[in-house]
């Protein structure tokens, strides 16, 4: 194995990789980030990087809740890692922008510092759906086994609600002001959610700090928008080859990127805004088509293509019947609830996303897709079901994704294989008590509260579509596929 990237060995790289062009001993670290998973190296740190060619503040110290795989490799590296680019004409650069990294569990009091430190003017995270604790019903869940802990023990959190509780409870007993706080995650209204969340926990123990955060905390509505494939060993030995240095940091995306940020009369918000961002009024509109159209596709690509062999997206897409049923699924389901926002073609979005699917240089794993899926299908899907129930509007192909995800969770339970997801016990209770009749499993699945409300488990027409839906994925996992779905509207 090659020696590991370091900021030494920068010089030693080929011509052709795009450096760091800025003094990295000049960065400063206005913003603190949580969770420094691949979607947030490859997306976010990059915008900023730009950014620092002409404003040396804005570096970034990201905070790891969970894992250390990242954190370790980042410390290692000085913060650097290789951003590839997947298109025709594939870039690789190496990034600069991430200043320190460090781990809640091992350092808690770096962490609170960094988070309340007034040199911090803004809070990014990315901990995916589950990091923010919610209920069904999109508030804070007190239930929570983080939150309870949280809870009990305010000056050592677990969650991320708990970390920024606990942060700005000590910048106000210093005086420093409250930070611009900007959840990235695909969340429906996440900056909503997240300042009720926080507000909310605060509220339990000292209403005064929940009502400071309320008055002076800004959470700006987000939506993020750029595929990620996992870096996996393959990759990361590719990287090695190009570059002659070992990068266990290093991450891949397609060339497509976008990030919208709701207006807020906040520097930190300008500052990307001028970095490439783009900052809106109808930040709603604009992540709602993406949740919907490119995040529901995704997943319902995912959890079918898994039923039928396939491995990744862009090979799922390759398969008539597969590239059919999604497209449907777009034009009949998903496009006819949504309204366009400003400056937004919602045909044009939908071809754009069908094409990125197919992009051949995107090796995006289904398997990576399905992770977490008890929370993705409430937010991707199930959102998309009731509203088209509620208008009389067709729900075939979204139950049949759903069926899908059954599906799936059955065949993980039976091969024994893990499940990643945060309700996995239960999941796999629920898998192996199923015998593959599409009408008891499929009930047993909608007995799940924390995955289907009680209006949408015991609604007719979906619990009828769920079952044929059902019925079809267990013809494609015998290597039949089915006739095409119609979508129709019903009574």
């Amino acid at each position: 194995m090659s020696a590991r990237l370091t900021p030494a060995r920068l010089i030693t790289l080929p011509a052709h990789v795009r450096r760091p062009g800025y003094d990295r001993a000049r960065v400063g670290s206005a913003i603190v980030h949580i969770g420094p998973g691949a979607f947030h190296r490859a997306h976010q740190a990059q915008l900023i990087d730009d950014i620092l060619e002409t404003d040396p503040r804005w570096g970034i110290d990201v905070v790891a809740l969970r894992s250390r795989d990242t954190l370790d490799a980042l410390r290692a590296q000085g913060g650097l890692f290789t951003l590839k680019c997947l298109h025709a004409g594939t870039q690789t650069r190496v990034i600069g922008s991430i200043r320190r990294a460090v781990g809640s569990q091992d350092d808690p009091w770096g962490t609170l510092m960094a988070l309340a430190g007034p040199q911090t003017r803004l809070i990014t995270l990315t901990v995916t759906e589950k990091g923010y604790c919610l209920a069904p019903d999109g508030a804070l869940d007190l239930t929570h086994r983080d939150i309870v802990h949280d809870l009990a023990h305010p000056a050592t959190p677990r969650s991320a609600p708990g970390w920024l509780v606990a942060a700005l409870a000590r910048r106000r007993s210093t005086g420093a002001a409250a930070p611009v706080i900007m959840s990235c995650d695909n969340l429906e209204d996440n900056g909503r959610k997240l300042a009720q969340a926080v507000i909310t926990l605060a509220r339990q123990t000292d209403p005064s700090l929940a009502g400071w955060i309320e008055a002076q905390a800004v959470f700006p509505r987000t939506m993020v928008d750029s595929i990620t494939p996992a870096s996996d060993p393959a990759f990361l030995d590719a990287v090695e080859a190009e570059l002659g240095v070992r990068d266990e940091a290093a991450v891949q995306r397609e060339a497509f990127t976008s990030w919208v940020i709701e207006a807020a009369d906040a520097e930190p918000v300008e500052v990307l805004g001028a970095g490439g961002a783009i900052v809106t009024s109808d930040v709603e509109g604009h992540a709602l088509v993406k949740l919907r159209v490119l995040n529901g596709a995704h997943s319902a690509l995912a959890w079918t293509g898994l039923a039928m062999g396939q491995a990744s997206v862009a090979g799922a897409m390759s398969d008539p019947w597969l590239r059919a049923g999604i497209e449907a699924l777009i034009r009949d389901e998903i496009l006819p609830g949504l309204a366009a926002p400003d400056g937004l073609n919602l045909e044009t979005y939908a071809a754009s996303v069908l094409t990125r699917f197919a992009n051949p240089s995107i090796v995006h794993r289904l398997s990576q897709i399905a992770w977490d899926s008890s929370q993705k299908l409430p937010v991707r899907l199930l959102g998309t079901v009731a509203a088209n129930l509620a208008a009389g509007r067709p729900v075939e192909h979204l139950a049949r994704a759903a069926a899908a995800w059954m599906r799936f969770v059955v065949r993980s339970a039976r091969a024994g294989a893990d499940l990643t997801d945060p309700l996995a016990a239960i999941l796999t209770r629920t898998a192996l008590s199923c015998s593959d009749d599409p009408d008891t499993d499929t009930a047993r699945f909608l007995a799940l509260p924390s995955v289907f409300g009680a209006a949408l488990a015991q609604h007719p027409h979906f619990r009828a579509a769920l079952s044929r839906g059902y019925r079809d994925i267990l013809a494609l996992e015998r290597g039949a596929p089915p006739a095409p779905t119609v979508s129709e509207p019903h009574p």
